[in-house]
């Protein structure tokens, strides 16, 4: 039997390493949480994008829009689009660079929701390099609802209103610089149907979410559990060293 007392040091590496592994299986069950939350969530967004469409929310149900309940939601709505109060946001999109023209439309009780018309290039952001896609009159659009972007992803540039520069889908922001007073606390994203002269082009948006979940739960597990084997082999198997080193 040995005599061997534990050292300090050799104390202070088992709570670590008990640590470590407590560590690595949270985040495996966190993961595996995720999991379940993304595949639930990704088969909800493509029940909602291939349902029928549905009016879009009016003021009444304004209140109650939410991104859990909402995003993606297929609608249609009607009105008169307010051409004059365009604006184009930078985007990198399958056809290049270039931008989405967001337009708001006056519904009919007088309600204003902004629509993502599409994409146009680069040499086609100014209006009236596309007079033929600038309907007058009442129309009819349908696609995706969707939630502004109010936050930027890490080193976007920041909207510039002053300067008439937009590099996300502010949509309050939006209708502040151009004093439009309140619009609906979402908009819509067209679908394909092609507009008059070919753009902007609609039906761009993604609907994919990355669901890399299982794989890192796979990861951390393996983690912990490499940790218990060299655990293990150090506590009994590894042979003792004797007191006169041999």
């Amino acid at each position: 039997m040995s005599n061997r007392k534990i050292s300090l040091p050799s104390i202070l590496f088992g709570c670590l390493t008990v640590a470590a592994i407590a560590l690595f299986l949270t985040l495996g069950v966190w993961q595996v949480q995720r999991l379940a939350w993304k595949t639930a969530l990704i088969a909800r967004v493509n029940a909602r994008v291939a349902a029928p469409a549905v009016a879009a929310p009016g003021v009444a149900d304004w209140p109650r829009v939410n991104r859990n309940d909402d995003e993606y939601r297929h609608v249609t709505l009607r009105g008169q689009l307010m051409n004059d109060a365009e604006a184009q946001v930078y985007t990198l999109s399958d056809y290049g660079a270039g931008y989405w023209v967001m337009t708001p439309m006056r519904r009919d009780d007088g309600s204003i929701v902004y629509i993502n018309r599409g994409f146009v290039p680069m040499e086609k952001r100014q209006p009236a390099t596309r007079t033929e896609g600038q309907p007058q009159g009442e129309v009819t659009v349908t696609g995706l609802l969707r939630l502004p972007e109010t936050r930027g992803w890490l080193f976007q540039q920041a909207n510039d209103p002053a300067h008439d520069a937009w590099y996300r889908r502010d949509i309050a922001v939006m209708a502040q610089s151009r004093h439009i007073g309140a619009v609906a606390p979402y908009f819509v994203d067209a679908d394909t149907t092609p507009n008059p002269g070919s753009w902007p082009k609609g039906g761009l948006t993604v609907v994919k979410f990355p669901n890399s979940h299982l794989m890192y739960a796979i990861t951390w597990f393996s983690m912990a559990a490499m940790l218990i084997a060299v655990s293990v082999w150090l506590l009994w198997f590894r042979k003792p060293e004797s007191a006169d080193g041999k």
